[in-house]
């Protein structure tokens, strides 16, 4: 996060909070492999595309193939009036969680998904639920003497 531009933070918490928010289908569940290799191929597809060629990289997963299938419109939608200066930035952003995914990959040797619980402690959604399935009351309290 710290040598992004105010467009490019915004795209990684878009980013973020997608990943939090993403439901894979039962019993294949999200592994931070599978992050990293789908955030590659966005990466690789922005940066081709920024060069001025139309050429979609897939991922070698089918799970981080799904994710880049979900993560496609919300990108799309992100940069309607971006143009090429957009996907410059989109590039970068995807680039910097495919690194810091595999980082944690490298660190993590009993833990698949350390990644995504990162970020899930990190970004915090409206709708979080506690550990026994009912809404969280962590938000902030006033006590009252």
């Amino acid at each position: 996060m710290r040598d992004l531009n105010e467009r490019q933070s915004r795209l990684f918490f878009l980013l973020a909070t997608f990943l939090v928010r993403y439901q894979p289908p039962e019993l294949h569940p999200l592994l931070d492999e599978d992050i990293a290799d789908a955030m590659a191929a966005l990466a690789a597809t922005y940066e081709t595309a920024a060069r001025g060629v139309i050429y979609e990289h897939r991922p070698g997963s089918l799970s981080a193939e799904r994710l880049t299938s979900g993560l496609k419109p919300v990108l799309a939608e992100a940069g309607q009036t971006g143009g090429t200066s957009f996907q410059r930035d989109a590039a970068v952003v995807l680039r910097r969680v495919e690194v810091a995914a595999r980082e944690v990959i490298g660190t993590a040797h009993d833990n698949r998904r350390q990644f995504l619980d990162l970020i899930r402690r990190v970004v915090r959604t409206s709708d979080d639920e506690g550990r026994d399935g009912t809404p969280s009351d962590e938000g902030p309290r006033v006590i009252i003497p």
